[in-house]
């Protein structure tokens, strides 16, 4: 891998992207001002089931083909190191339409008349909730995430059913559905069948990150929750041994890009994973019988001695756990990415710059948090007259 040590910030791309980001900012700030439906330039958002169009159909050569591991970026005497000329031509469009989705019905101002305590009432339960335990605060990101993975942002994660996304393999370590179901039974008092669930929990994700010491963004309302909740649609959510090209258009699908899988992994700056996600890298890596060799050797022993029972937890961040910065980057340039797909952002050549300028400019990774976190929330919305409910129990589908 190549050691990054020379100064970025003479490097044109690098300047490309510090322009972008800041447009990308003023743009976020003066969409919570004055919003107006996004055309998208004409550029669809993929559908809930149509195939997106992909960019890495077919890998550069070197490059891995898409298995459950980028094996040849941890070979030693790889080639694989940060390049910033292949990144920068898919950077977040500075304009709103990177922001809101095509025809969009959500407004900021849509439940100014219907229910004007809601963000109160969301707030004062997100503080409460995460001042009694405060790694409620990743899981609640983490829920929103899985929400909006699996047919959009419509609190189908919430339904609770025989065969529901809920149910699912990979939803089996999910937290954070008692707080919803607490903060939707007193806003069904104050404003009763008004606001939707898919709302809640994407409110409830920006509050928890503000609460910890994140950036804050103006959140849009206006979704619908859906009606179907898929256990098999829920295990196609990455779980940490993808590739990095299965990653992207995993993203890519959904309407979000590289530099949005490079951000929202950024929220792996808090959190824990089980021990269990992680031992095949400390003793028995794609077979081999040894560990990762990505892995910083102090940083595996930690682990070992960590990670002892598969029902353990350690860290996503193993520097700064309570804190929302850019450790997260710093570590992976150490070789401390807990997951594999952490580590790999670093290891493959379409991500690494990425990484390379979080690190350097902190307050980077913040801004551009905002802009990611509201484009994951505005994932394959429903928000039209016949589609979706206000369901008034976030469990179940409405009997009426």
């Amino acid at each position: 891998m190549i050691n990054m040590k020379s100064s970025l910030s003479s490097h044109p791309s690098f300047l490309f992207l510090i322009l972008v980001l800041i447009i990308s900012s003023v743009v976020l700030l003066a969409a919570a001002d004055d919003y107006q439906p996004a055309n998208y330039d004409n550029q669809q958002v993929p559908g809930r089931h149509d195939d997106a169009e992909k960019s890495f159909d077919e890998p550069a050569p070197g490059e891995p083909d898409g298995g459950n591991d980028d094996e040849g970026l941890h070979n030693e005497g790889s080639s694989f190191g940060p390049d910033h000329r292949t990144w920068t031509s898919i950077l977040p469009e500075p304009t709103i339409s990177g922001l809101l989705p095509l025809d969009s019905y959500l407004s900021f101002d849509y439940y100014r008349e219907s229910c004007p305590e809601l963000e109160e009432i969301i707030q004062r339960k997100v503080a409460a909730s995460i001042k009694d335990d405060h790694t409620i605060a990743a899981s609640l990101i983490r829920l929103h995430f899985h929400d909006c993975a699996v047919r959009g942002c419509d609190g189908s994660i919430l339904l609770n059913h025989e065969g529901s996304e809920r149910s699912a393999k990979g939803s089996r370590t999910l937290r954070g559905f008692e707080l919803i179901d607490d903060i939707k039974a007193e806003v069904e008092k104050k404003c009763p069948k008004t606001v939707s669930c898919a709302d809640i929990l994407t409110a409830t994700a920006r509050d928890a990150t503000l609460e910890i010491g994140g950036p804050f963004w103006e959140v849009p309302y206006g979704r619908k929750d859906g009606r179907v909740s898929s256990a098999k649609e829920a295990d196609e959510v990455p779980m940490g041994r993808e590739s990095i090209t299965t990653l992207i258009e995993f993203f890519q699908s959904r309407g979000l890009n590289l530099v949005d899988l490079v951000i929202l992994s950024g929220a792996h700056t808090i959190g824990r994973s089980e021990c269990g996600v992680i031992q095949y890298r400390l003793y028995n890596f794609n077979g081999t019988g040894k560990a990762d060799p990505s892995i910083d050797e102090k940083y595996l022993n930690f682990l070992k001695r960590k990670c002892r029972w598969a029902s353990e937890y350690v860290d996503l961040d193993g520097e700064t756990p309570e804190t929302f910065d850019s450790m997260y980057y710093t570590n992976l340039q150490k070789k401390m990415g807990l997951l594999s797909t952490d580590q790999l952002l670093y290891s493959d050549s379409r991500t690494a710059g990425i990484v390379d300028t979080m690190t350097s400019q902190p307050w980077l990774f913040l801004q551009q948090f905002s802009v990611s976190m509201m484009k994951l929330g505005n994932t394959q919305v429903l928000t039209g007259k016949h589609e979706g409910e206000i369901r008034t129990n976030c469990n179940s589908v409405n009997n009426y």
